[in-house]
């Protein structure tokens, strides 16, 4: 068993060898909780998803934590008077807890808020301070909007800059605070001192004076405080790299920490070619897409494409989907119907095939593992079609567990809705009674009737199997 992953910092694929074979740990950038989610947060903490699933049934435990930004200029920006920025945070943090749960996935380990470890941000910086990486902004420096201000010193970390291989000269400046206490304009803010237009509930005490932390501090603080100094892998999308992993990575290993061991990203999604943002307005809403199709099938197409791929979203890609996921489902309820009791002892036995695992452990080739899925299908319907009962329980338990483990199911009880259940009853009640009228006219020779009741069945894009066991229907693929 070997696992290889894509490293950002290495620009090389890597074996993955976690400090701990018994828990592999893994922090990843959440939601900054300004608006609600859009499908490219969905694909981002997908991507994560898998990952993480894969990564715990080969090592047996991960402890992931993906964190909630609640403080952020983004944040007080989009708060009013009426809805104060906390308030904002929160319910747009259950926006995202909502969407992810519809697509199935797993809650983290952990997920702290960013305003719930401003001692530990503290205690970082006050370490880089002391050893000479940052410095606060002099008094008398900038008039007000810098009072309070404290920066990372970038020329005094030489590895400034490894992760996304720049030269510090040829970085832009940090827009993220006023320039004029900076020593270089390209120094990033560890701690923003309290602005009179800023509300004072945003604003914690602090040996610099009262204010809130910078974005790039939250993340080491928190990663940190529930990993440890170490941990295997940071995730996050490729828009994160810089300046955002950049300066994490410079101040967390600036104070002393080993931080991130394996630096993990994943694509973004374009409209067009061009990446989806809410700052272009060019975003489709979570709640749009899963208003309008199922989340197993939302899932299914954010997850199709190799993780690190951009992936250009369009109404096709979920058609393709639906497509796929109907075939996996025909297929496992075929074989359980007419395997029968059989099916519930494979499913507890059975191991993921080679092909499959060999394709999740290069670097989480979702794409060629999927293939092997559909393969799995084709041959198990073959044997269906032949009568060889061995070969479909052999194919029915593998793709069973090949589907679990993507979290592509169908059957899994999490995928049935309430409404999805009345709606599938109600379909299944019609459809046995014409199955019973088209017995009846059978049984009395009427071959017209019976024909004519078939197609209409057929017309309503719904396929009938005759067996010694009864007549049984599913949906055409396709």
């Amino acid at each position: 068993m070997t696992v290889q992953l894509y490293d950002t910092k290495a620009q090389a694929l890597r074996e993955f060898v976690p400090l701990d074979p018994g828990n592999v740990t893994i922090y990843v950038c959440g939601p900054t909780v300004q608006s609600g989610p859009h499908i490219g947060h969905l694909r981002g903490a997908l991507s994560f998803d898998i990952l993480r699933r894969w990564l715990a049934h080969r090592y047996g435990r991960v402890t992931f934590v993906r964190n909630v930004t609640d403080i952020d200029d983004k944040v007080l920006a989009n708060a009013t008077d009426t809805e104060p920025w906390w308030a904002l945070a929160y319910r747009m943090e259950l926006e995202f807890t909502r969407a992810y749960t519809a697509i199935g996935i797993l809650p983290p380990t952990y997920e702290p808020r960013a305003t719930a470890s401003i001692p530990q941000m503290q205690e970082i910086i006050q370490r880089l301070i002391d050893a000479g990486h940052a410095y606060a902004a002099p008094s008398g420096t900038g008039g007000t909007d810098a009072a309070g201000d404290v920066y990372f010193d970038v020329r005094s970390w030489p590895d400034y800059g490894s992760l996304t291989r720049q030269s510090l000269d040829a970085m832009e400046p940090a827009a993220d605070a006023d320039p004029r206490g900076k020593r270089d304009p390209r120094d990033f803010a560890l701690w923003k001192g309290a602005k009179p237009d800023e509300p004072s509930s945003a604003a914690w005490e602090s040996p610099w004076g009262r204010g809130r932390p910078g974005w790039h501090i939250e993340c080491s603080a928190m990663s940190r405080r529930y990993l440890g100094p170490e941990f295997d892998i940071h995730g996050g999308g490729l828009d994160l790299r810089f300046p955002h992993h950049e300066n994490e990575l410079a101040q967390s290993t600036a104070a002393g920490d080993g931080f991130a061991r394996y630096w993990v990203h994943n694509g973004l999604v374009t409209v067009g070619a061009q990446k989806m943002s809410k700052s272009l307005f060019n975003f489709i809403l979570a709640e749009d897409v899963l208003r309008e199709r199922d989340p197993l099938v939302v899932r299914y197409a954010l997850a199709a494409a190799h993780y690190r791929s951009n992936l250009d979203i369009t109404a096709s890609s979920f058609d393709e989907a639906e497509a796929a996921i109907a075939r996996i489902r025909t297929f496992l309820e075929r074989a359980a119907r007419t395997l029968r009791d059989d099916t519930d002892d494979v499913r507890l036995e059975a191991q993921v095939p080679e092909a499959f695992a060999a394709a999740l452990d290069d670097d989480l080739g979702v794409p060629q593992a999927l293939a092997v899925l559909h393969e799995t299908i084709r041959d198990g319907n073959s044997a269906l079609d032949d009568g060889d009962r061995e070969a479909a329980l052999r194919a029915f338990a593998d793709v069973a567990v090949m589907s679990g483990v993507l979290g592509i199911d169908p059957l899994d009880p999490q995928w049935r809705s309430a409404d999805a259940s009345a709606e599938a009853s109600a379909l299944d009640a019609l459809v046995r009674t014409m199955i019973a009228q088209r017995a009846d006219a059978r049984a009395a020779k009427d071959w017209a009737s019976a024909d004519r009741i078939r197609d209409a069945i057929a017309a309503a894009g719904i396929a009938l199997e005759d067996s010694p066991d009864g007549t049984h229907w599913s949906l055409i693929d396709g």
